[in-house]
């Protein structure tokens, strides 16, 4: 009778040797070599033979393959599968990132007069009035906000049917990854589930989106708002892009207006513009306590709120009637899990270590400012990444951290120095007369987007005076390649064929506000037909107003 390490020893070599046997027959080029022995992870303490034309896995630490040239690298496995649906709908939600500022300005600048007979030829089907009101009553059976027709919102519906159609369509999609999480905690809370339409209304689904005046984030909490509902902001972290976290917030924020107002379309004037402002529009209307009875008291941008999110609303209930379809994807509910970090780490790091694109990081953890997870004793901070390479993070924790660690401590922690950087080369730059997004951003070799965004800037507008803060790549004057970085230049003395319907530049424009003075263009179509890849403008410049040759 064998004693019990002899069986085992017997076993494993048994087992071995039938691996090894498969491994021949499947992939007798590059069949991997495992090293069992411990004290083999100093990777300098392999010989060259061991490297030979095999590749080398260190079974004590897989994080490391060496390859046939003796280099090391990361060896961690994904679902192939998985990752095309990942990035499927990483896809969708980089794209959608920009759409904040498109909605923002839908209902800071509604109009309330009707849609043009042009612009209604623009909507495939027509939405007669009577089949808007039926649906609005219907509508009105199931959800406790008074969802009532009245011409304004009918203008409001047809509006978003028209020039805000491409923005539905996507918004149709992205939703398929938040609302699930905005449903559970709207029923924890006792809140009615259609509320999920305010976050369109607030930020087109973009848990990065800031505003002129600076909320942020999903909900667009104002910084002391959210730091009466536990929302951290720190040099590191703002919790109000946190998803799961503001989400909860706002429906504590929200539960608290409904307490106050007992209506909820007054609780969303007033999630909007504060409980502040519902009450002066209150007293000046004579004591009404119906929105559309206060709207005119109320502040422009409130003005517009409610029909915006009552005409959202609409829209995704009746979608398919309107012939908008959500894009089909694999998987419908973007499958997350998380983790409590234990050491300080980067989104480089995490990149590097189990293949998740840097990009990918970002979206997943919105609310990390720097792109590093710091580790603070006491308080924890959470990694959040597909449930497809969560079992690879978790299964070499203990690895990851060990590397991590050796990394620091070969060079200056990550966190200190791009705090450092950013805090060296950040300025002030005072706007002058002839400024323009676009020529500050060539001045200083960054991006017009990173402009608006470090600055809070809904639109490309600027006003003489106005300061802005720059994180400049360049100084002013260093030498730059000749090459246009955008083409409006180019677009300025361009000529074309006659009767190609043009528009001419003038001071003020915007390419968003273009868009809106002629139907069934919009920014996206602009860009295209005119070659642009940025939104700055040059007044004088000729845009085309179509699909034509030049």
């Amino acid at each position: 009778m064998m004693s019990k390490g002899n069986s085992c020893l017997a076993f494993l070599t048994f087992f071995s040797c039938i691996y090894w046997l498969y491994a021949q027959e499947t992939d007798s080029i590059s069949t991997p070599v495992v090293i069992t022995d411990t004290t083999a992870l100093d990777l300098q303490g392999f010989e060259q033979k061991d490297r030979t034309d095999s590749k080398l896995i260190l079974k004590d630490n897989p994080l490391v393959l060496i390859t046939e040239e003796g280099e090391p690298r990361f060896n961690l496995k994904d679902n192939s599968a998985a990752a095309r649906y990942d990035s499927l709908w990483m896809k969708e939600l980089y794209e959608n990132a920009a759409l904040s500022d498109e909605m923002y300005h839908e209902v800071s600048t509604q109009s309330l007069e009707a849609v043009s007979e042009e612009e209604e030829q623009q909507y495939i089907y027509n939405l007669p009035t009577d089949s808007l009101k039926a649906r609005l009553a219907k509508l009105n059976q199931k959800t406790p906000f008074n969802v009532v027709y009245n011409p304004s919102l009918e203008n409001v519906i047809k509006s978003f049917l028209t020039r805000k159609r491409n923005l539905m369509q996507r918004m149709l999609t992205t939703s398929q990854f938040y609302f699930p999480l905005f449903e559970q905690q709207f029923d924890n809370y006792d809140i009615p589930l259609e509320m999920k339409y305010l976050s369109i209304v607030e930020s087109a689904l973009n848990p990065k989106a800031r505003s002129r005046v600076g909320a942020t984030g999903l909900w667009q909490f104002m910084y002391g708002t959210g730091k009466m509902y536990k929302l951290n902001v720190t040099s590191y972290v703002d919790e109000r892009s946190d998803p799961i976290k503001s989400t909860e917030a706002a429906c504590k924020y929200l539960s608290k207006l409904y307490d106050i107002f007992g209506d909820w379309d007054l609780a969303l004037a007033a999630y909007n513009s504060g409980p502040g402002n519902v009450n002066k529009a209150i007293r000046r209307s004579g004591g009404y306590r119906n929105y559309w009875n206060i709207r005119r008291n109320l502040p422009r941008e409130t003005a517009g709120y409610l029909p915006a999110f009552l005409a959202t609303m609409y829209i995704f209930e009746y979608a398919e009637e309107h012939d908008l379809i959500r894009k089909k994807i694999e998987r419908p509910y973007f499958e997350t899990d998380t983790i409590h970090v234990k050491s300080l780490i980067t989104f480089d790091q995490i990149s590097e270590l189990i293949d998740v694109s840097t990009e990918d990081l970002k979206i997943l953890n919105p609310s990390y400012k720097l792109n590093v997870i710091p580790y603070i004793d006491g308080k924890p901070h959470i990694l959040r990444l597909p449930k497809s390479v969560m079992g690879k993070f978790v299964a070499n924790e203990e690895a990851i951290y060990a590397h991590v660690e050796k990394e620091l401590k070969s060079k200056e922690s990550p966190l200190p120095r791009l705090v450092k950087e950013a805090a060296n080369n950040r300025i002030r730059y005072r706007v002058r007369s002839g400024d323009y997004l676009g020529k500050i951003a060539e001045r200083y070799g960054v991006g017009v987007s990173q402009i608006k965004r470090w600055n809070g800037l809904r639109s490309n507008n600027l006003r003489i005076g106005q300061r802005l803060t720059i994180f400049p790549r360049r100084t002013p004057g260093a030498a730059v390649a000749t090459k246009p970085t955008n083409t409006t230049s180019t677009a300025q003395n361009q000529s074309f064929p006659p009767g190609t319907k043009v528009h001419t530049v003038r001071s003020g424009d915007s390419l968003w506000t273009i868009s809106r003075k002629y139907p069934g263009v919009s920014v996206d179509k602009l860009k295209q037909w005119n070659g642009l890849n940025s939104n700055s403008l040059k007044p004088g410049t000729k845009l085309k107003l179509c699909e034509c040759p030049s």
